[in-house]
């Protein structure tokens, strides 16, 4: 990530150094994952959709700790290995909208809140801004090269109530919690790179 472009990695000091963690990110690009990975300061494993395990990319993935998921049913491996990366005191990377859309987390899917209130682990929200912008791209899907983009790490936070309840209530209401933590932070994020 740093030979290709300039990333700009702000508080990261926020991402717990030892225990489960849940870095949860904003997608509006395919450059968004890998941006991440290369610039946490702990290895990330992300759920990743099965599409993308062909070819040689398979066994680099899976190399890596990534996670191949099923994204048209319930993945019940895909969803045992998340909670065991959690489970074993690992970092565990969700784009909480399932897919790349605006990047503005206007519209969650369940398994963050499941992830988050099932294993107990603190979520962190991460803005990678600047990789949406089109000036300078030699190859149209990717950033510009030596472009700059920004990731920003916010304050962890709990996504469960205190009575840690498991019920469908219970995570309806942790979702709407961490909707407003996330949005909350992806507008500081770009109030402070200007993006």
């Amino acid at each position: 990530m740093h030979g290709l472009w300039k990333p700009r990695v702000l508080g990261a000091w926020r991402v717990p150094a030892s225990g489960s963690v849940i870095l949860a990110v904003n997608h509006a690009h395919n450059i968004d994952g890998p941006m991440l990975m290369g610039t946490a300061p702990r290895p990330v494993h992300f759920l990743i959709k099965k599409e993308a395990f062909v070819g040689p990319l398979d066994p680099f993935l899976r190399g890596i700790g990534q996670l191949k998921v099923d994204r048209k049913a319930a993945d019940r491996a895909a969803i045992t290995g998340a909670l065991a990366v959690l489970r074993n005191g690992g970092v565990l990377g969700i784009f909480p909208e399932g897919t790349r859309g605006e990047g503005d987390f206007a519209s969650l899917r369940g398994g963050l809140a499941y992830f988050a209130v099932r294993s107990g682990a603190p979520i962190v929200p991460v803005a990678v801004l600047g990789s949406t912008e089109s000036r300078g791209r030699l190859i149209p899907a990717l950033p510009a090269l030596r472009g700059r983009v920004d990731v920003v790490f916010g304050d962890a936070f709990e996504a469960g109530d205190s009575g840690g309840r498991r019920t469908r209530e219970a995570m309806d209401d942790a979702t709407v919690r961490i909707q407003e933590r996330l949005t909350a932070h992806l507008e500081n994020a770009r109030r402070l790179t200007g993006r």
